[in-house]
């Protein structure tokens, strides 16, 4: 690893955190205000999609090139570049004047995001030694968190009590801080030899992902059916896997999906997208239990999601001693069964459960995501070389944004789904099918306890317990063989 300055390696997690607040903000807090685009643009919230999925649409398409242009323009280039772009088209966006300006901001909007988040992981990874990396990168899992919570709650404030188009101006001040410090830290990576680009390969993978990430999006709108909506999914299973056909017999792929093999590496992507298939739904059913079961006003729901933001930053001070007391295995088996049980009590509040019970809920919700989603996000890199981290950022980023949209499609299908069946009129009576929802993705959840068991007890010891992995390593090599 190179030499770093240490006022780089203190700003540095900063800077990425920065960048990943707004990626996730601008990905959830646009939802609250369409009916007010609508308005004010002279449509109907229903044409208003498009400003949504061509957002997860060019994120998606633009994530695995992110890799190669980090390694061809060197990572300092590309990652300032793509915060300019997305400050600059936050700002295009809230003085859109029409349907199709904003559209085609949002596009630029996704595009810059997927060269954000990549490229800041591979940074951090080639800047921190692994014995530090656990702590550098708890910085990530915080806005990673809070956006899904805090983006609904913020836009329907901002929509409350000012214009739509200020949801888009958050981003400005959050780009321009970022920019100035990233100016003065941020570190220039980039490969002494670069691969020619893989056109075919992007056009495949790519066009793959990006596909499934639409559907996902717009699963269940009007004007879908069943067998269109499989028609697309045949479609992307199609394309990614011509890409696994394509990467085997290609000398230089867009992305090595060899990397799967590797097992730390193999649990943290596969895993995290089971995992996240029923933590990514909650964001979306804990408004719907508080509003619609409950009968809170919006400003109350949203605060009921403040408890779990704010235990998600306290677990940022306890990971690193968890993780290095009981290492990766059991905390991510144990922790992903704390996980499930809270999802699964949130189906026992009714009309009569006391408000610091929920808000009991809620911090160990906190917590236990904080602490999964930091355990994932670092055993990822605890066996990949340096040469392999621009690939493996690209891939785990890929699969992070196909799990997310994952996570809301399973929230919304288990809520469609069981709210259909609820009687309606008395109060309450969405409550029973709202339980139902809150019991399918705790069962989710559980699910992704199997692939945690593939990994072995001292896998990441070099990331959570760096002396002691250091000491058994060099015990070894006196023993005889």
């Amino acid at each position: 690893m190179p030499d770093v300055n240490p006022r780089t390696q203190r700003y540095l997690p900063w800077i990425v955190a920065s960048s990943l607040f707004m990626e996730q903000m601008d990905a959830t807090i646009v939802n609250t205000g369409i009916p007010a685009m609508a308005a004010d643009l002279g449509t109907t919230p229903l044409a208003l999609k498009a400003v949504s999925a061509s957002y997860v649409l060019a994120l998606a398409m633009s994530i695995p090139a992110s890799g190669w242009l980090a390694n061809r323009f060197g990572t300092r280039r590309v990652f300032l570049s793509a915060i300019v772009v997305f400050t600059l088209a936050s700002l295009a966006c809230g003085l859109a004047p029409s349907v199709a300006v904003l559209v085609a901001c949002r596009v630029l909007q996704g595009i810059s995001a997927a060269m954000m988040m990549p490229v800041g992981r591979m940074t951090l990874v080639r800047s921190f030694p692994k014995s530090q990396l656990l702590q550098a990168m708890n910085f990530m899992v915080i806005p990673a968190l809070m956006g899904p919570l805090l983006g609904p709650t913020v836009g329907g404030l901002i929509v409350h009590w000012g214009s739509w188009r200020e949801m888009f101006f958050v981003n400005v001040p959050v780009g321009l801080a970022a920019l100035a410090f990233g100016l003065r830290h941020m570190p220039d990576y980039r490969a002494a030899s670069v691969k020619p680009f893989d056109l075919r390969g992007m056009l495949l993978f790519g066009g793959g992902t990006a596909l499934l990430s639409w559907l996902l999006e717009v699963f269940g709108a009007h004007g879908l059916g069943n067998g269109e909506a499989l028609a697309w999914l045949a479609a992307s299973a199609a394309l990614m896997g011509g890409y696994v056909w394509h990467s085997r017999h290609h000398a230089a792929p867009l992305l090595n999906l060899a990397l799967l093999k590797v097992r730390t590496f193999r649990v943290s992507v596969l895993g995290g997208m089971f995992t996240r298939l029923g933590i990514g739904g909650t964001p979306l059913l804990l408004p719907l239990l508080y509003q619609v079961g409950l009968g809170m006003p919006a400003w109350q729901s949203g605060l009921l999601m403040m408890p779990a933001a704010a235990a998600a930053m306290v677990m940022k001070t306890l990971a690193q001693r968890v993780l290095g007391r009981f290492g990766y295995r059991r905390v991510l088996m144990v922790n992903t069964w704390i996980v499930a049980a809270c999802i699964a009590a949130f189906s026992q509040v009714g009309l009569d459960t006391p408000i610091p019970v929920i808000v009991g809920l809620g911090l160990v919700m906190g917590l236990g995501n904080s602490l999964q989603f930091t355990s994932l996000n670092t055993i990822a890199f605890a066996d990949l070389g340096e040469r392999d981290t621009a690939d493996g950022s690209t891939i785990a980023s890929t699969f992070q944004q196909l799990s997310l949209s994952f996570g809301l499609a399973s929230g919304t299908l288990a809520a469609g789904y069981f709210l259909a069946q609820a009687p309606s009129g008395a109060e309450g009576g969405a409550l029973p099918a709202l339980h139902k929802a809150f019991l399918l993705l705790a069962a989710f959840t559980v699910a992704a306890s199997v692939m945690f068991r593939t990994l072995r007890n001292h896998d990441g010891d070099n990331v959570s317990r760096p002396g002691q992995a250091d000491a058994e390593e060099a015990s070894a090599s006196f023993r005889p063989s």
